[in-house]
């Protein structure tokens, strides 16, 4: 199914079925406005650059979401984006790219994706190949409690410790949540992970 079948079923159903289906790879894109401009035309997990100074650790977080799901980028139609493009390609092989073209991101005097329509995002992710897969959702909010990632003093402090053992990146609790279940990792994985985190935790008191 292609992304354009889907969103049509989804019309045609018109039953707020949105979160059925993922896109598998994760998208790469420069910026906050960027995300929020993707998320408006499909369900997908994504990494910001932050722009032109990318940085080792979003480098690093770039590569593990290849190795697990796959990785389209997809920056600006600018000098900086085709920048961008060009360092994450050299340094993590195999990814796919994603265009939009100028006059399509185009928004008083503002080139950008965050300008672009839900339409034309939705065309140059067909056109990468993205991959649909249905969501599936092996952590819940009782595991955010239950491993205190969520509503502990030390919370915060252990999402960073786990985003960082696991190579997804630090998040809020609703970030992390997603990320556990968006980049595939599984139960067991998880664990060790929490383990190194306790550990960790308990070196520092």
């Amino acid at each position: 199914m292609t992304l354009y079948e889907y969103k049509d079923k989804l019309i045609r159903d018109n039953k707020g079925k949105e979160e059925i289906l993922l896109i598998k790879e994760v998208i790469v894109v420069e910026g906050k406005d960027d995300i929020a401009a993707v998320k408006k035309a499909v369900n997908a997990e994504m990494i910001a650059t932050g722009g032109f100074g990318i940085n080792a650790k979003v480098i690093a977080r770039i590569k593990e979401a290849q190795k697990r799901k796959g990785v389209i980028v997809l920056t600006d139609p600018d000098f900086a984006g085709e920048k961008i493009r060009k360092i994450i390609a050299k340094r993590v092989p195999g990814i796919k790219h994603a265009y939009i073209a100028q006059e399509d991101g185009i928004k008083d005097d503002d080139i950008g994706v965050e300008n672009a329509s839900p339409e034309v995002i939705i065309e140059a992710l067909n056109r990468a190949k993205v991959t649909l897969e249905e969501k599936v959702e092996t952590f819940d909010a009782q595991d955010m409690f239950y491993f205190r990632l969520n509503g502990d003093p030390n919370a915060k402090a252990r999402r960073i410790k786990l985003g960082n053992k696991l190579g997804i990146g630090y998040g809020n609790a609703n970030q992390m949540l997603s990320r556990l279940n968006n980049y595939g990792i599984t139960k067991e994985e998880f664990i060790e992970a929490i383990k190194y985190v306790d550990a960790e935790l308990e070196k520092e008191k």
